[in-house]
């Protein structure tokens, strides 16, 4: 019987192959659609059930004694000890708030413009002093710059009232106690530290090729500083301007203690004192001055967040 003569070649296979698949490329099976957008939301079932509870019991911190201002501001003295979280719609009036305006102890008007005072004279000083000396520690290289840094931050961690007693005795040896300009230095040093520590790390994100550039255009350091770094600092000067005055119209230890009733210089938040007497309160007079002096700061708050969030975001997304 005849046979095939082997060529000592394999015949090839004649059918389908299943493609080679390498042991680390194993295909995977997707993952539940209800997982993925777990994890793409990046909530845990259940945490809505617990978020709004918190939410308005946070809320209520704030509007409870909001409400009790508000209302109260315009009732009289008996409505106001009788129900002072009512609502009596046929008995609100503003002869309150007239009367306020009217008070012979205490002049609202000229409190205002004093604290106005205050807030202009406390910014300009506080920008003048805080920028140049945050240039110099940003545009450092030495550990002595870094000491400076944190000098200047460790002073954000001391309550100004710490510091009332020595600056007391400080002002009455200069002859500035009870004056205007021991107020507006003593306000202005509390404002170094915060200021410092906004621009100096705001400034570390300007590229110091500006610097070089202006030193190449015959610009020394203080030009360079002025014409240079200074306009770029907006956003953050913004910032700070916001912080400050907020500070200094909501002072009430810092002007009862350094300016006191003699000086006869009365702010916002000290007039409302003075509306307390000595043995009872008129709460009639206090809540429409209570009133008249928080609306401008939450209506200047209210206006102005948006500089206060972009000012504090600026440096980190800059460079």
């Amino acid at each position: 019987m005849p046979t095939e003569p082997t060529t000592g070649l394999r015949r090839p296979v004649i059918g389908p192959v299943a493609p080679a698949t390498a042991p680390d490329q194993r295909p995977q099976r997707p993952a539940p659609a209800s997982r993925t957008r777990r994890r793409a939301s990046g909530t845990v079932p259940g945490t809505s059930l617990w978020r709004l509870p918190l939410l308005l019991m946070s809320a209520s911190f704030m509007v409870i004694p909001l409400w009790l201002l508000v209302v109260n501001a315009f009732k009289s003295e008996q409505d106001i000890r009788d129900s002072p979280f009512g609502l009596p719609l046929t008995r609100l009036s503003l002869r309150p708030l007239r009367d306020a305006f009217s008070n012979p102890d205490f002049d609202v008007v000229r409190a205002y413009g004093i604290t106005l005072l205050f807030v202009l004279l406390v910014n300009v000083l506080s920008l003048l002093v805080s920028a140049p000396v945050s240039y110099v520690i940003a545009r450092g290289t030495t550990r002595w710059h870094t000491a400076l840094l944190l000098l200047f931050v460790a002073g954000t961690f001391v309550p100004s009232q710490v510091l009332l007693i020595p600056v007391v005795y400080v002002l009455k040896y200069l002859g500035l106690m009870g004056t205007i300009p021991g107020f507006v230095l003593f306000e202005t040093a509390l404002t170094l530290p915060v200021s410092v520590f906004l621009y100096s790390a705001y400034i570390r994100t300007i590229p110091r090729e500006l610097d070089q550039a202006a030193a190449v255009d015959g610009l020394g350091r203080l030009r360079t500083f002025q014409l240079v770094v200074l306009p770029l600092m907006r956003p953050m000067v913004a910032t700070a301007v916001i912080l400050h005055s907020l500070s200094v119209w909501n002072d009430f230890a810092n002007p009862q203690i350094i300016l006191g009733p003699g000086s006869g210089l009365y702010t916002v938040t000290t007039g409302v004192y003075a509306a307390v007497g000595k043995y009872s309160t008129h709460y009639a007079v206090v809540f429409p001055n209570l009133l008249l002096a928080v609306a401008p700061a939450l209506a200047f708050f209210a206006i102005m967040q948006r500089h206060i969030i972009s000012g504090l975001t600026s440096g980190a997304l800059k460079g």
